[in-house]
């Protein structure tokens, strides 16, 4: 597993940015082999995917041969309902690249058979060879897509009770009204996750510091389900400094060191004005 630290919440969307796209150009997708992406909502990717807007505004790259799967979706709220993360998606990122609609899955939470909509999400993932790429924010808990504390690390994607705490935080997106809240999610598990070939991590802000501590410096939890990809033979989180802040000294300079390293060794990402030339791969050091 890398930490990589960076000064705030920007510079972390930026890096994680410029990874999804070095790894794209890498896999050089096409129609019949499609570069297969998870994504998350809330708050903590919207940085990310200002930055990949840019970067299709600008040429330098599409999303024409990837295929998205995101993370999770409320059960009961329609489709086009402004907190629903259908309209989340389709308002921060989707709608402005050129990405094709029938590319992009998200869980149905007005299927009439929820549990088989569950099932038909792992299938659709295994059928198109598993998702190479899996972006992930994390909860001031710890809490991976709707994998609240007491979740099972070998959960799949599954139909989600929501606990009280998820539902009062989100209340402030439904007019502070607790009793507009959807009380049932549809989520994919910690398993869904592991089972990607890399994982990339969002956390920043000082609130979610404990979460980072507990991840990196502790053992795996599932009242920390995010606390799995310590068992991911290709996981990175990307963090800002007020994130740190439950680290010991001594942590922090460790993944530091590891990072000047690599840059003494093979040097930073560097793609030409086409985005097309990399001096070496992110993946090459874990």
């Amino acid at each position: 597993m890398r930490l990589i630290i960076r000064d705030d919440y920007n510079a972390v969307s930026q890096y994680i940015a410029e990874y999804v796209r070095s790894r794209i150009i890498e896999f050089d997708p096409s129609e019949d082999k499609p570069f297969v992406l998870g994504l998350p909502t809330g708050s903590s990717p919207i940085g990310l995917y200002k930055a990949l807007i840019q970067f299709y505004k600008e040429g330098t790259l599409s999303f024409r041969h990837v295929v998205t799967f995101n993370m999770d979706e409320y059960v009961g709220l329609p489709e086009h309902h402004p907190e629903s993360y259908h309209s989340f998606m389709w308002k921060y990122l989707f709608k402005h690249i050129d990405i094709d609609p029938k590319n992009v899955n998200m869980l149905n939470g007005n299927a009439e058979d929820l549990l088989q909509e569950c099932t038909d999400y792992e299938e659709k993932i295994k059928a198109l060879g598993g998702i190479e790429l899996f972006i992930g924010g994390i909860g001031p808990d710890g809490h991976i897509a709707f994998n609240e504390p007491g979740s099972s690390l070998t959960s799949r994607t599954r139909i989600k009770t929501l606990a009280y705490e998820t539902i009062l935080a989100n209340a402030r997106f439904f007019g502070g009204d607790i009793h507009k809240v959807p009380k049932l999610a549809l989520t994919v598990g910690v398993a869904t996750v592991m089972d990607a070939k890399d994982i990339c991590i969002i956390i920043t802000g000082q609130h979610k510091s404990l979460a980072l501590a507990k991840c990196i410096e502790e053992g795996v939890n599932h009242m920390w389900t995010v606390s799995a990809i310590q068992l991911h033979p290709s996981a990175l989180i990307v963090c800002d400094e007020d994130a740190t802040n439950e680290l010991h000294v001594k942590t922090v300079k460790y993944f530091k060191s590891i990072e000047q390293v690599q840059d003494q060794l093979i040097g930073r990402e560097n793609l030409d004005l086409k985005g097309s030339v990399r001096r070496f791969s992110p993946k090459l050091i874990r």
